[in-house]
């Protein structure tokens, strides 16, 4: 699961090397997106920066969390999409194939059963790439985080985590199709996992 995650300026650092190391005109296109980087928690229907294929390189650019359907109560927003069977439903299935991105973020947040919050992020790094998907709606193009099973650090507090990307896979994920069904299989890093206050214990 993943329903809220944060951003900040330093991840634009990370996000201007992988885009500065497929070309430096790219780059300057993507120089206007990486300044809109401010720190900020990103929810469901926001706008993010995420990173996308143009021209055969990455590129950054922002797109809106959610793909919208419609439903017999009204309408619904879908932000999550389970790697083991999106490649399968039809939601998802093209923008798997053709249109996969991955989500720079800061960090991400979980509550437990007990509504705990939780905030995992990496220890050895910065920035964090989710990998997702994309598509056309009338309004623009939408995003999905993809989601995969919980690792030993995030077990703990919920069984489903964000499908995290190496920032070596970044672009391979992004550009070759190939590599997908790897990708879609893979085991996360283990993540440092912390909370906004000290549990009381009584005994």
């Amino acid at each position: 699961m993943c329903g809220r995650y944060y951003i900040d300026e330093e991840i634009s650092d990370e996000i201007e090397k992988l885009i500065r190391q497929a070309e430096e005109n790219l780059y300057r296109e993507s120089a206007a997106h990486l300044q809109r980087i401010a720190p900020a928690d990103i929810h469901p229907s926001d706008e993010a920066p995420i990173l996308f294929a143009a021209g055969g390189k990455v590129g950054c650019t922002w797109l809106r969390w959610g793909f919208p359907i419609q439903q017999d109560r009204g309408k619904k927003l879908v932000f999550n999409a389970r790697c083991e069977s999106a490649a399968e439903k039809p939601l998802f299935r093209e923008s798997i194939l053709h249109s996969r991105i991955a989500i720079p973020a800061a960090g991400f947040y979980e509550w437990d059963r007990s509504k705990v919050k939780y905030t995992f992020h990496r220890k050895d790094s910065k920035t964090l790439f989710l990998a997702g998907c994309c598509r056309q709606y009338r309004d623009g193009m939408h995003f999905v985080i993809l989601t995969t099973n919980a690792n030993d650090s995030m077990l703990p507090v919920h069984d489903r985590m964000p499908l995290i990307l190496e920032p070596d896979e970044a672009a391979r994920w992004i550009l070759e199709p190939s590599r997908t069904d790897t990708f879609l299989r893979k085991v996360p890093s283990l993540l440092e996992r912390s909370t906004e206050y000290e549990q009381l214990r009584f005994f």
